[in-house]
């Protein structure tokens, strides 16, 4: 995932929108013959957009609907904009699943919009497959099943790679804190320990966002005697903390970061990537363009002129996911009867993940342990493939 984090200010408890909006019966979703209507919430405008998973949600639901629908009805696909702002969030909650009957939330993508919304999801009964699940609460609540790998588990994965696969000591952290995103990040550092019986060599939980010179950690971290560092950034961030690292002459550092800086425009971005930028792409990487992994969604983006990124991945697979639920429906599709399909749904494998997924009766939903890891080496300024399988974080 490109862009993940800029620090964002998230209320407590946010009571913005009175929680009162109608949830009884609405002809369009809960009727017979009228169109089922899904929704979603997702960044659409503001400091940090992710339009792709919501698009390619749609992609999905048009071409379901060319094809004939879900037993004779259409979706009716709404995904609304948050604006990155909670007040705009819990108004597009309100409005899909309140106003509009939706019988699910599919797609969505937002930096806020999990945090905001997923109280509100338990009150009304209704469940959300996220394209991308970015912060905490959307792998945290009973009511929100991301398609994605997310960037907790994409730092396990990473700290496993370096130690395990690239044999590297001397691993450590610059760590990028927006929110209440900390423990979250640490849990991941501790599971990665746990697994390994390793310990970083260092870490700073205080690098900032949007940062404009990244020296004086890159000179903390190389006098630390650092090896290889994990970072949480986004791409202009990335950029910079490498940009410091050659300035500073350090260039036999690896770099073990998340898919927040997977994208083509970042590999053209840059120069000196040290000993190696590596990632754990949370899809099948998308820049392995000859891939039958990828060929279903690639076909489908390039006819909807959609960005092939993760975003889009994640979205795509999320329609998919749910499409494959409720054609199996008996009666009729309303939320009652698509919340319970999901409670009690099989597992569905596909080419484009490792991990299976379901969404089931958990308090929690953070089951997607898979990335396959990508590289990106100095002088290429192209990803390319560093594994012919997924690495897993193994079961506890």
């Amino acid at each position: 995932m490109r862009k993940i984090m800029r620090c964002v200010a998230v209320a407590a408890a946010v009571t913005l929108v009175a929680a009162g909006c109608a949830n009884g019966s609405d002809s369009s979703s809960g009727g017979g013959s009228g169109p089922i209507v899904v929704g979603s919430v997702n960044a659409l405008s503001g400091a940090a957009t992710f339009p792709e998973a919501s698009a390619a949600a749609k992609a999905v639901f048009d071409a379901a609907n060319a094809s004939g629908g879900v037993n004779g009805r259409q979706i009716q696909y709404k995904a609304l904009d948050d604006k990155g702002d909670p007040a705009a969030a819990a108004a597009a909650a309100r409005e899909v699943v309140g106003a509009d009957n939706a019988v699910a939330l599919v797609g969505s993508s937002s930096l806020i919009e999990c945090e905001i919304n997923s109280k509100y999801y338990e009150q009304q009964k209704i469940l959300s497959i996220q394209g991308v699940g970015v912060d905490p609460s959307c792998f945290n609540s009973p009511n929100i099943s991301p398609a994605n790998v997310g960037p907790f588990h994409d730092m396990t994965l990473t700290l496993l790679y370096g130690s395990e696969v690239l044999k590297l000591d001397k691993i450590c952290a610059l760590l990028e804190i927006a929110g209440n995103t900390l423990p979250s990040y640490q849990a991941a550092i501790d599971e990665w320990s746990k697994i390994t019986g390793k310990k970083l060599a260092y870490m700073d939980a205080t690098v900032p966002y949007g940062g404009s010179d990244y020296t004086s950690y890159i000179v903390k971290a190389r006098s630390a005697g650092c090896k290889a560092i994990t970072v949480n950034p986004v791409e202009p961030d990335s950029i910079g903390q490498l940009k410091a690292a050659t300035a500073q002459g350090w260039n036999d550092v690896t770099w073990l970061l998340l898919t927040s800086v997977y994208s083509e425009n970042y590999a053209k971005a840059i120069s000196n990537a040290g000993a190696g930028v590596y990632v754990p792409a949370e899809f099948y990487p998308f820049t392995d363009a000859a891939s039958a992994q990828t060929k279903e969604w690639r076909d489908l983006m390039t006819k909807n002129n959609i960005p092939l990124t993760s975003f889009s991945q994640g979205g795509y697979l999320a329609a998919k996911y749910f499409l494959q639920v409720i054609k199996g429906i008996k009666g009729d599709i309303n939320r009652e009867s698509v919340t319970k399909a999901l409670h009690d749904m099989q597992p569905i494998s596909d080419p484009m993940v490792g991990t299976s997924y379901t969404f089931g009766t958990g308090q929690t939903h953070h089951d997607n342990t898979a990335g396959w890891p990508i590289k990106l080496m100095s002088g290429t300024n192209k990803w390319e493939l560093a594994a012919t399988d997924w690495l897993r974080i193994p079961k506890n």
